[in-house]
């Protein structure tokens, strides 16, 4: 993790990249449950989740989210802001054992309200160790921009 400054005109349309991989584990399922009051059996009863659909515990989708989300933020940019996330999809599920990581990819750049910034969306893709699209979801950043507009 370090310090860099990028700039609105910096990011650039489809740039593309690619995080390193994260094993989800049994402990990841008891601390996020413990965190978020969320122990639904789909996720802390192995016995009830073999007669289901998917045969086993599937994790949390937010836990899932945070957790990919993380593997993103390697860089700190004094020059811009996270304003939140859209589009937030669960396309799979995940299993104990999985292996995930993140693409992220610049899909759109856009003018801010405030001239002296413009808005960055990073469309962010959770992958499994299969390849799956497992949750994607589109980051929106507001970035200073190196000069101001009239």
């Amino acid at each position: 993790m370090h310090f860099e400054s990028i700039f609105f005109e910096d990011y650039i349309l489809n740039d593309k990249r690619t995080t390193l991989g994260r094993t989800i584990t049994e402990t990841d399922f008891v601390v996020h449950a413990g965190h978020t009051g969320d122990f639904f059996p789909h996720h802390m009863d192995a016995e009830w989740c073999k007669t289901q659909p998917f045969g086993q515990r599937i994790a949390h989708g937010t836990m899932i989210f945070a957790i990919g989300i993380g593997l993103t933020a390697s860089v700190i940019n004094p020059e811009a802001f996270s304003k939140g996330y859209d589009r937030l999809r669960f396309v799979k599920p995940v299993f104990i054992g999985d292996t995930i990581h993140a693409e992220v990819t610049i899909s759109e750049k856009s003018d801010a309200k405030k001239p002296e910034f413009g808005t960055v969306v990073e469309h962010v893709e959770i992958i499994n160790q299969r390849g799956e699209v497992v949750l994607v979801a589109d980051h929106i950043l507001l970035a200073k921009r190196k000069e101001t507009t009239t």
